[in-house]
């Protein structure tokens, strides 16, 4: 692993366990609104894009999407502390990271309340220098744009930074951003599918640690 810079980091899947929580959430919703059932895997299909699009591609665009909104993050704040979990090593990663003078920027497709929540309750708000959010840009992943403001905010060198992601579209971005890219390997994804292939693949946060 090269020893970089900046690190870039998406946040569901990545650092934070979140997939039962978004399976709930989608499931309660689909269930209220539609009499729907989706399956986990229908929903993890799109696991770490912005969720009202999410939401209108398993519920379609006929329904008032704005309060379908509302009841999911309301029901997602219900449930959301015993819902999630921080993956193995990332804690002590990011702690180390910090501490050697790193620069650290979360990159998520996340809204930003529900980001700062997960944030306050893993402790993990300390180590990062910006946050990126959708709200940020009009453009999101697999777009460039998210990534792109991150640097410029750390007034980053390219060459010296990398995203970390666990899905395609953390990959694409990264990419198109034009710096290197991880891919996490306890992802929902497979990545012999990527249509990217990352510069690097992990078993554990704790290879990002390098010296």
């Amino acid at each position: 692993m090269k020893d970089y810079k900046t690190y870039l980091f998406d946040a569901d899947g990545t650092l934070v366990d979140t997939a039962d929580l978004v399976c709930h959430c989608f499931q309660y919703v689909a269930q209220k609104h539609c009499s729907l059932s989706l399956s986990r895997k229908d929903i993890l299909s799109g696991y770490g894009l912005p969720l009202k699009g999410q939401l209108i591609t398993h519920l379609g665009d006929d329904l008032d999407i704005d309060t379908v909104l509302d009841d999911f993050i309301e029901y997602q704040l219900q449930i959301l502390e015993e819902n999630i979990q921080l993956f193995s090593g990332v804690k002590t990663s990011l702690e180390t990271l910090h501490n050697q003078g790193k620069k650290l920027a979360l990159v998520t497709s996340r809204k930003r309340y529900s980001t700062g929540r997960i944030l306050e309750y893993t402790e993990l708000a300390q180590y990062f220098d910006t946050i990126i959010n959708p709200e940020d840009t009009t453009l999101h992943k697999p777009d460039a744009a998210p990534a792109l403001l991150a640097l410029s905010r750390l007034d980053a060198d390219k060459s010296t930074a990398v995203f970390v992601g666990d899905s395609q579209y953390d990959i694409l971005s990264g990419d198109a951003a034009g710096i290197d890219t991880v891919f996490v390997n306890w992802s929902h994804a497979d990545p012999e599918t990527l249509p990217v292939q990352p510069t690097w693949r992990i078993d554990s946060m704790l290879e990002l640690i390098v010296g």
